[in-house]
């Protein structure tokens, strides 16, 4: 999955609102059909009908999931294919509408509006709780609770053409020096825009000790914002310096710095294994590597899991439970999943194998000491002003007052 900032944003807002209304959604027009109704319960001795929404990345392995499940208990999976893009919003409308379907494909950083919302249930994993990466199960938690299945983990990593360099520093300066004895276009790549990019510069914030929010003694995320103070401005100051010397461009959009690095104009690119096929078919061939620090820290990205929820106006809460924990989280499906998006599983046993693949085991190699994407609603007052903030500093803003008006703006808005 391209992650979509603005998107995330819209909808966290939304989310973050209706949160502390304490309300259970918007409304709905209930005279018209939903598109994927909560199934009815199964009449006594009768087979249950659960409805799952995926997206066609997903479809083929829940497909061979589904026939199993339906020839091994007599119950039926009925499969909606959706945008990615769009489930997340339609899928807390409906179900705060007594809508929608028994499970949906989503993602980790959905969790805190869906729990506050009230839209989505417990799962149980049983003694498979043991067989998960701690980082996937950690990330759809909460309360005590998991609430989502994991299949898969992605972040960022630094993506090398190895035709262009043959390896790659382990700090930030001696990158974009090694960058600029390629004699190509671009010493290094990173996608940008007006409206900033918070998620992908977010491991050069975290390389200056500036997280986004602070993390509590039980390694859950604390309301309070940690990149204020001298990290942040720190930080807001090394953005200015790139944005001065033309390393970052708020031109660059996503396009543009994957069609340049396909056009073999950089060695390197900041980006996620959402990019590798793209790559490949473009006949490079390509290295993934930890992302080299610009600050005193690792440049550890935020972890993105990505999962199946069950609904909480699900009539076949126990039917879903069992679809999940015995038929998606077995090594097999998981690594067809992977094979479709090369996401790393969150089986372990899946994602030892995967890892044969040097690309996959990259990925891996970059994440290691990062934090999974913050779940807590409250993330939805946060995207928006905090890559407009990196734009305009990238831009020229005086790079010290416009990240401590973006840190007083927000800590007003996160105490209404």
């Amino acid at each position: 999955m391209r992650r979509s900032i603005s998107a995330m944003a819209a909808v966290s807002a939304l989310a973050f609102v209706l949160g502390a209304c304490g309300g259970n959604g918007g409304s709905a027009d209930k005279s018209e059909a939903p598109a994927g109704a909560t199934s009815a319960a199964p009449a006594a001795g009768g087979g249950a009908t659960i409805t799952v929404w995926t997206d066609s990345n997903r479809q083929p392995a829940l497909e061979s999931a589904a026939k199993k499940f339906e020839s091994e208990t007599g119950n039926h999976v009925e499969l909606v294919v959706k945008e990615f893009g769009d489930v997340r919003a339609e899928f807390l409308t409906q179900v705060s509408n007594g809508q929608g379907p028994d499970i949906t494909v989503g993602a980790n950083d959905w969790l805190g509006e869906f729990v506050a919302n009230g839209v989505v249930a417990p799962i149980e994993l049983g003694d498979k709780a043991k067989d998960f990466n701690d980082v996937a199960t950690t990330a759809f938690s909460t309360g005590g609770n998991l609430y989502g299945l994991p299949y898969a983990l992605e972040n960022l990593a630094l993506i090398r053409n190895t035709a262009l360099a043959d390896s790659t520093p382990a700090t930030f300066d001696e990158m974009i020096a090694k960058g600029k004895e390629a004699g190509v276009k671009y010493p290094f790549l990173v996608q940008t825009t007006d409206k900033g990019d918070p998620y992908t510069y977010y491991p050069f914030q975290q390389s200056f000790g500036a997280p986004v929010f602070e993390t509590n003694a039980d390694g859950s995320t604390s309301k309070n914002l940690g990149m204020g103070g001298a990290n942040g401005e720190a930080f807001a100051t090394w953005l200015s310096e790139q944005g001065k010397a033309g390393v970052f461009e708020t031109a660059m959009t996503y396009d543009i710095a994957v069609d340049a690095f396909k056009k073999g104009e950089s060695p390197y690119i900041l980006g996620g294994p959402w990019m590798i096929e793209d790559f490949r078919s473009a006949g490079l061939k390509v290295a993934v590597e930890p992302i080299p620090a610009p600050g005193p820290k690792a440049a550890t990205p935020l972890v993105g899991v990505q999962g199946f929820y069950v609904s909480a106006q699900s009539k076949n809460q126990i039917v879903a439970n069992q679809f999940l924990v015995d038929y998606m989280a077995t090594p097999e499906v998981q690594l067809d999943i992977y094979k479709a998006g090369n996401r790393l599983p969150a089986l372990t046993a899946a994602a030892q194998e995967a890892q044969k693949d040097e690309v996959t085991a990259g990925f891996a190699k970059a994440a290691e000491g990062a934090q999974p994407m913050p779940t807590i609603p409250e993330m939805g007052a946060v995207w928006v002003p905090w890559g407009v903030t990196e734009a305009q500093i990238i831009d020229g803003a005086e790079p010290v007052a416009a990240w401590q008006s973006l840190i007083q703006n927000l800590q007003a808005e996160l105490a209404k």
